[in-house]
């Protein structure tokens, strides 16, 4: 899981930070609410942890501005000293998906991060998934087409399936390579833009089946269902 955290607090910011890491998760850390734009703008998250009080943009300003300029944004989860009922209610309201109060120990709050995960999780998948005419089995790795299973290699198969489980929304280039690669920063930026191409030959992607990886140029990609998919 690729999680942002934001906080004006260094040392709240590495203590989260360390513990999401030690277990296995990815993660940026910000000190202001316009960073943390910023790298939205570029990056994707499953989960966003941010104070509510930052500078140069709050957490409530952050959760509107995803609300209106991205199309899929990740789950934002409020943590601030803000206790009053009314603010935790503006805070739902605005879009956030939990509401942290502080203080809180660092162990309940990943607890929260990972929970607000697993609602979104796309690895915990069924071992058969149907795709209008694709037919995805984890086990064996393989993708039906219509009746046909092109070769795959066990990357192709799981850039495809990352795709798939992600369906319309956007996923940055260093997102994708994280979670196939496991974020070898040695990769030249062909070897993504080769996996995609194969995959878009070998599974036919193409509007007129169903869908389509489309480039979304200087962030990734994103694959898009067409109505005739279902």
């Amino acid at each position: 899981m690729r999680v942002a955290v934001a906080d004006d607090d260094p040392e709240i910011l590495d203590q989260i930070t360390g513990m999401l890491e030690g277990s296995e998760h990815q993660c940026d850390k910000f000190q202001n609410g316009q960073d943390l734009i910023v790298a939205l703008k570029r990056e994707t998250y499953d989960v966003v942890l941010l104070d509510w009080n930052m500078p140069q943009a709050t957490g409530i300003d952050v959760i509107e501005w995803a609300g209106e300029a991205l199309k899929s944004p990740p789950a934002f989860i409020l943590m601030t000293s803000r206790s009053g009922k009314s603010d935790v209610v503006r805070g739902l309201k605005q879009g956030a998906s939990d509401y942290i109060i502080k203080p809180e120990t660092a162990e309940v709050v990943i607890a929260r991060i990972e929970a607000a995960g697993r609602r979104l999780e796309t690895n915990q998948k069924p071992r058969h998934n149907d795709f209008g005419n694709y037919k995805i089995d984890r086990l064996k790795e393989t993708i039906e087409v219509n009746g046909e299973t092109p070769k795959l290699t066990a990357r192709e198969f799981k850039v495809a399936a990352l795709f798939f489980d992600n369906l319309n929304r956007p996923l940055s280039r260093n997102y994708i390579f994280l979670q196939v690669w496991g974020g070898n920063v040695d990769l030249e930026t062909r070897t993504l833009d080769m996996h995609v191409s194969r995959i878009r030959s070998k599974l036919a992607l193409r509007p007129e089946n169903g869908f389509a990886i489309q480039t979304v140029f200087g962030f990734g990609y994103r694959m898009d269902a067409f109505e005739n998919s279902q």
